[in-house]
C-alpha cells in the first residue's frame, strides 16, 4: 500500500523538524548563535489519469486529473541570519555586530573563516583571537603596556599606553558580507565558511553602506526565539502523531483485506 511509505516520509520529515527545533534550543545562550528552519517540498506525483488529455469517445479534454502525492522530502534546513539582540558585558574585547556582516578569523588549516561570535581575547603575542585561538583577521596586536582599548563603531582599534593620556590608533577591523547568507556553511564552535552558494564575501568596513556597526563591550545573543520553538515543536510532534496515525489506519485497512479475502 502506498499509504504506508506516504505515510513513512511524513515521520521521517518530522523526526527531522524536531532533530532542528532541538537543535535551535540547545543553543539558546549560544553567543550569535543563528536559529535554522526545516524546509520541505512535496514529493513525485503518480498519474492515475492525466488533466488536459481527451475523454474517451469524445473531443472534450478532462478538467482535472487523478494525481496521488507520493510524500514529502527535505528540501533545506535554513540558517536565519536574523540579528540578535545586543547583550551588555562591560568586557572591552567583547565586540558585537548591529546590522549584517561577518567578523573575519583565520582557521587552523589557513582558510579564513566567518563568525558573528565577538567574544574576543588576546594570546601569548597579544594578538587578537577567538575563543579557540583562531587569529582576527586583519591581524590585531595590542601591546602589553596598554592600560586601555577602545574600538569606535567603524572598528577603528585604539589603545592607552602606560604613561601616556592620548590614545594611539593600532588598526582597522573590517567586515566580510555575502550575497547569500544562508548559502554559508556552519562549522561549529560558532564559525561558518564561505561555499559555492555563499557567493564571494565582500570586505568592508564597519558602518559602510550594507555593513553593521561595531558595538564594543557587548555581545550578540542567540537568535532563537523560546516560545516560538516551543510552539513549533508541539506542531512537528502533532504532526508525527498524525503521520503514525495514518500508518496504523493502513494496518488495520490491510488486514481487513486479508480477512475477507482469506
Amino acid at each position: 500500500m502506498r499509504v504506508l511509505s506516504i505515510a513513512a516520509t511524513g515521520m521521517a520529515a518530522q523526526q527531522l523538524n524536531v532533530e532542528v527545533i532541538a537543535n535551535n534550543i540547545a543553543n539558546i545562550n549560544t553567543t550569535g548563535f543563528k536559529r535554522a528552519r526545516a524546509e520541505f517540498t512535496d514529493l513525485m506525483y503518480q498519474a492515475e489519469r492525466l488533466p488536459g488529455v481527451s475523454s474517451r469517445g469524445a473531443n472534450n479534454t478532462i478538467p482535472e486529473g487523478a494525481l496521488v502525492g507520493l510524500g514529502v522530502r527535505t528540501a533545506a534546513v535554513r540558517d536565519l541570519h536574523i540579528q540578535g539582540a545586543l547583550t551588555n558585558t562591560g568586557n572591552s574585547l567583547d565586540l558585537a555586530l548591529n546590522g549584517r556582516g561577518f567578523f573575519q578569523v583565520t582557521g587552523p588549516d589557513g582558510n579564513t573563516l566567518y563568525t558573528r561570535d565577538g567574544a574576543f581575547a588576546t594570546n601569548a603575542n597579544g594578538q587578537l583571537v577567538t575563543s579557540d585561538g583562531y587569529l582576527v583577521n586583519p591581524t590585531m596586536t595590542i601591546p602589553t603596556n596598554a592600560v586601555g582599548v577602545t574600538v569606535n563603531q567603524s572598528g577603528m582599534v585604539s589603545v592607552t599606553l602606560a604613561g601616556q593620556t592620548a590614545p594611539q590608533q593600532i588598526g582597522q577591523l573590517s567586515l566580510a558580507n555575502f550575497a547569500n547568507e544562508g548559502g554559508l556553511a556552519p562549522m561549529g564552535n560558532n564559525l561558518f565558511k564561505q561555499t559555492e552558494a555563499s557567493g564571494q564575501p565582500v570586505a568592508g568596513v564597519p558602518g559602510d553602506p550594507g555593513f553593521a556597526l561595531m558595538q564594543q563591550g557587548y555581545l550578540e545573543a542567540s537568535n532563537v526565539d523560546p516560545v516560538k520553538e516551543i510552539t513549533d515543536l508541539i506542531t512537528a510532534q502533532r504532526a508525527y502523531e498524525m503521520n503514525s496515525k495514518v500508518m496504523q489506519a493502513a494496518d488495520q485497512m490491510s488486514q481487513t483485506l486479508t480477512k475477507n479475502l482469506g
